[in-house]
């Protein structure tokens, strides 16, 4: 144990907070009861495996790593969307089966990781060229707008998601704003082309632009009846069950059997009620807690490359956490969105890893200014001797 202790690298109040969620994840998952708590740990384990592993990997690996796996992603994508739209009553224009192990693989969200890596790598390239949007249009915008649109049909609000993040990262990375204003038009531009498609042949996409409409109206308007709402009702009635004191012991939720998804989308309104406000603000505050070490981890790497992946990586981690806890208080319309480490999920929780890792990779190759200094002056001398 003190081995592999001493092997863990990088930032260290990073790898607790990860472990804090993981751990705290066994009892909402257990109380769902939609999966076995073993199974959930194997797939916990797994997950920390590929942390250990790709916190390893030198950084600066991972733009190469993007580029070669983002046709990979894309052609991914489109044998999702080809393979239908339910597969045993869900929508498996979102899901990819993984031959001999029996779960399915979302495969929206490994291609938004690669994405926002691919962005990130770009953007370093050019950090010094004069910018041109002719320039930029076939090696960044087209992946961007690619990869966006073929999550888009299916998963709406995962393809907003990815297609904000990305946004925000070109902001920060230096894009000019009147290219980035031409990419945001573009993707509205095609995304009101994709919905008036959708209701002139309502067949070729079934089910998609109606539910998109209904999430809204429901949103918006709460006097809609309790049937058509009923996802975000059980979710508050849940909360308000919970109160400031929660229940007596972990399982006896009185909404986990009524709550869709009670071990995913809404999980978080199942830890409320069980574990009162204050089990709801406790994890909150973890996830808090990661961003500022992952804030924290940008200011201290030195490189922009560094900086940009950092962000790229985990900045939609927070996004997708603080999503999920929005829907289940109704502050923002249903999306689908997993609470990451905590809702259950093999492959959820393996991106969210990997992203965790390459974190954890950055925070390695942070150097102390004395390192930062030893190595200006040997690199100054190198140059007068040369």
């Amino acid at each position: 144990m003190k081995t592999f202790l001493n092997n863990i690298k990088g930032d260290r109040y990073l790898w607790a907070f990860i472990l804090l969620l993981a751990i705290f994840s066994f009892l909402p998952v257990y109380s769902a009861g939609e999966i076995s708590p073993l199974k959930h740990l194997v797939f916990l384990i797994i997950g920390f495996i590929i942390i250990y592993f790709t916190h390893y990997v030198e950084y600066k690996y991972f733009g190469g790593i993007a580029v070669l796996a983002l046709p990979v992603v894309i052609i991914l994508l489109l044998l999702t969307l080809m393979q239908g739209t339910t597969m045993g009553g869900a929508n498996a224009s979102r899901w990819l089966r993984i031959p001999g192990l029996g779960i399915g693989f979302q495969t929206s969200t490994l291609a938004s990781i690669i994405l926002m890596m691919y962005v990130a790598r770009y953007l370093v390239k050019i950090k010094d060229k004069k910018i041109t949007f002719k320039e930029t249009l076939l090696p960044l915008i087209t992946p961007i707008l690619i990869i966006v649109g073929l999550i888009f049909p299916a998963n709406g609000s995962t393809a907003l998601l990815v297609f904000g993040m990305v946004s925000i990262l070109l902001f920060i990375g230096g894009y000019p704003i009147k290219y980035l204003a031409i990419v945001i038009g573009s993707m509205i531009a095609l995304a009101a082309l994709f919905i008036t498609l959708a209701y002139t042949f309502p067949d070729a996409f079934p089910n998609r632009v109606e539910t998109w409409k209904n999430r809204i109206e429901r949103f918006v308007d709460h006097d809609k009846d309790i049937a058509e709402d009923y996802q975000v009702y059980i979710a508050k009635s849940a909360i308000v069950n919970g109160g400031l004191i929660g229940l007596p012991k972990p399982g006896q939720s009185h909404f986990k059997y009524k709550l869709p998804q009670a071990s995913s989308d809404f999980i978080y309104a199942l830890i409320v009620e069980e574990y009162s406000a204050a089990g709801g603000i406790l994890l909150i505050f973890l996830y808090i807690l990661i961003l500022w070490r992952i804030l924290v981890n940008t200011t201290k790497i030195h490189t922009f490359f560094g900086t940009l992946l950092i962000l790229a990586v985990g900045l939609p981690i927070l996004f997708q956490a603080f999503s999920n806890m929005a829907v289940a208080v109704n502050l923002i319309p249903v999306t689908g969105q997993t609470l990451p480490m905590v809702s259950a999920g093999g492959t959820s929780i393996w991106v969210t890893c990997f992203a965790f890792g390459v974190i954890l990779s950055v925070s390695r190759a942070i150097k102390s200014k004395e390192e930062l200094q030893n190595e200006r002056i040997i690199r100054n001398e190198f140059d007068q001797i040369a």
